[in-house]
């Protein structure tokens, strides 16, 4: 992106008389704003609650063996103990091993589904840029103007172009 934001400067620089028209898109505001980034929202979020569910679940078992630990601690032996203790260590090892591995499963599942769309949202960009006739467009939360003599943003158009093709 850096080259790019280089490319352009050198590009205005060069050509003092062009006027190039920048245009911007918030690609992130795009994807949870079209039709198809909700429905993909709302299956993680789905996926995500089903996942928390059983992480609580495990959750409330080993606050019950600590509980009935501390209960009958004071009349077992330390071997007893120590075997307890390690038996509760292990399962909290285990839930956390679990909940990094949900996170994994969620997080590829989030590319999953958001790569086609995004490819999807590059096609509309660049047809959306087309007909506003800019020059050249960037992604503005990963590569901000800071000042362009002419800039458009084109976000809310690429949203309403894309449910408009993509119902």
């Amino acid at each position: 992106m850096k080259k790019i934001l280089v490319l352009l400067a050198a590009m205005i620089m060069s050509a003092q008389t062009l006027a190039i028209v920048v245009g911007k898109v918030d690609v992130q505001k795009v994807i949870i704003s079209v039709n198809e980034g909700k429905m993909i929202k709302n299956k993680l979020k789905k996926k995500f609650d089903e996942k928390q569910k059983i992480l609580k679940k495990e959750e409330n078992k080993i606050r019950k063996m600590q509980e009935n630990f501390k209960k009958q601690s004071l009349v077992m032996n330390e071997k007893a103990k120590g075997q307890k203790q390690k038996e509760i260590q292990e399962s909290i090892i285990k839930l956390q091993q679990k909940t990094a591995g949900y996170q994994r499963e969620i997080q590829e599942l989030e590319q999953k589904f958001k790569k086609p769309l995004f490819e999807k949202i590059k096609g509309i960009i660049t047809s959306v840029s087309k007909k506003a006739g800019v020059d050249i467009t960037i992604e503005s939360a990963t590569a901000p103007i800071i000042y362009a003599k002419s800039e458009k943003d084109l976000t809310n158009e690429v949203i309403a172009a894309f449910n408009k093709k993509h119902k």
